[in-house]
């Protein structure tokens, strides 16, 4: 499938499920495989139909660097259950584009770059809207109530540490030092969690010229 025919179906899967409410949509996978630019793309397209669209990352709600690396440096531990603060994710994003919530939101409070909090002024979401949310750990137990349809992007290690050193620069293979904090902590996520037989749409997205829909 092509990658804009790819995109298409997606957003028809989007749109039959948008309501009188807020949607609320997680596109998730491992570090690198594609989720951030796959998001922009899904709204820049969705916007392009007439659907209000909120865009947002988890990334923005990271916690601070000493809680981060409390258990060390290259612990897988600590990468999986230190690196966000899923209270405020929940307070500031997704409880109040919830149903019953009161659509008043932010879409980030911390700069990982900088270690240090940000001022996102509180917007007020329109009664109809689609929340994209992209980044890792999403489909974690205590998120998987927050989401009406779950998008899962799946590649191998070897792919996507390519694609991040691509990106960031870094080292291609997935077992080095450096690397394994990354690889395990997204292997434990994985062993806890089961993301791929949550996913309602499983996206083999190993060659990005060519997605294929697994599953949804």
């Amino acid at each position: 499938m092509t990658p804009g025919a790819f995109r298409q179906v997606l957003c028809d899967r989007i749109v039959a499920r948008a309501g009188a409410g807020i949607l609320r949509v997680a596109v998730t996978g491992v570090d690198g495989v594609g989720k951030t630019r796959l998001a922009d793309d899904l709204a820049s397209d969705l916007r392009a139909m007439g659907h209000h669209v909120i865009g947002a990352s988890i990334d923005g709600f990271h916690n601070a660097r000493a809680r981060r690396y409390a258990r060390g440096r290259h612990s897988p531990e600590g990468f999986y259950s230190d690196s966000f603060n899923l209270d405020a994710f929940r307070r500031e994003l997704l409880d109040p584009l919830s149903p019953g919530g009161n659509r008043r939101y932010r879409t980030a409070v911390f700069d990982h770059r900088t270690d240090s909090p940000v001022e996102i002024t509180e917007q007020t979401a329109p009664a109809a809207a689609i929340l994209l949310v992209d980044g890792i750990f999403l489909l974690q137990e205590a998120l998987r109530p927050c989401w009406d349809l779950t998008i899962l992007l799946d590649a191998p290690f070897t792919e996507t540490f390519t694609r991040l050193a691509a990106r960031d620069g870094g080292d291609t293979d997935p077992a080095t030092e450096a690397n394994r904090r990354y690889r395990d902590g997204q292997l434990l996520y994985e062993k806890e969690n089961r993301p791929h037989e949550w996913a309602e749409i499983l996206v083999d997205y190993g060659d990005l010229d060519d997605p294929k829909i697994v599953r949804g």
